[in-house]
């Protein structure tokens, strides 16, 4: 069996007896949605300090970990550091541009559809970041993480109902700034009939 194929489980119990590979299989498997939780939260100039620092807290604390969740438990890790960060600096720092995550759109895609899409993360991304912390957290927390709300609301300190009404609130101002999003008028633009 090779790491890539061991669960979450038999890899922690690996790296407890020192496998310092299994680790990085981890590292590996859970590195896209906690990077990009990071990145959302403080920008580009935090991020990786910020993820480098989840990985060696949960590696100091590994042989307490109790083994249930292990995405949410560097979910809260990294959510303490960035709220620690933001502390000391008395501000979130906004998402900057020019922040780019690897793309979600087809090789085959037609261009007009691709700047489409490329046009719908950038306005999704910015109007992600403009959301209140609180509610940008468990929209991240569930989409980036897929978290259950239980555990974001654990994460959070807060109650399941909190949590549930955070995200509607989020979804809320999200469709708002998102109601008028018309692509770009380039290429062959094409009218969608139902």
């Amino acid at each position: 069996m090779e790491y890539g194929d061991m669960s979450d489980r038999s890899l922690l119990r690996a790296g407890r007896k020192g496998d310092n590979v299994a680790l990085e299989a981890l590292i590996a498997r859970y590195q896209r949605p906690l990077y990009t939780f990071l990145l959302r939260m403080v920008g580009p100039s935090g991020a990786d300090d910020l993820f480098q620092e989840t990985w060696r807290r949960a590696i100091k604390a590994i042989d307490r970990f109790d083994d249930r969740n292990l995405l949410g438990w560097l979910f809260r890790i990294a959510r303490n550091l960035a709220v620690d960060r933001s502390r000391r600096e008395s501000r979130w720092v906004p998402l900057e541009d020019g922040v780019r995550d690897p793309p979600y759109r087809s090789p085959t895609a037609a261009p007009d559809h691709a700047m489409a899409n490329r046009e719908l993360e950038e306005r999704i991304r910015a109007a992600v970041a403009e959301l209140p912390v609180e509610q940008r957290e468990v929209f991240l927390l569930r989409m980036e993480g897929n978290l259950p709300f239980r555990e974001i609301a654990s994460i959070q300190g807060v109650s399941i109902n909190t949590a549930l009404a955070r995200m509607q609130y989020a979804l809320q101002k999200l469709r708002v700034a998102l109601a008028e999003f018309r692509p770009s008028e380039g290429g062959d633009s094409h009218e969608h009939v139902s």
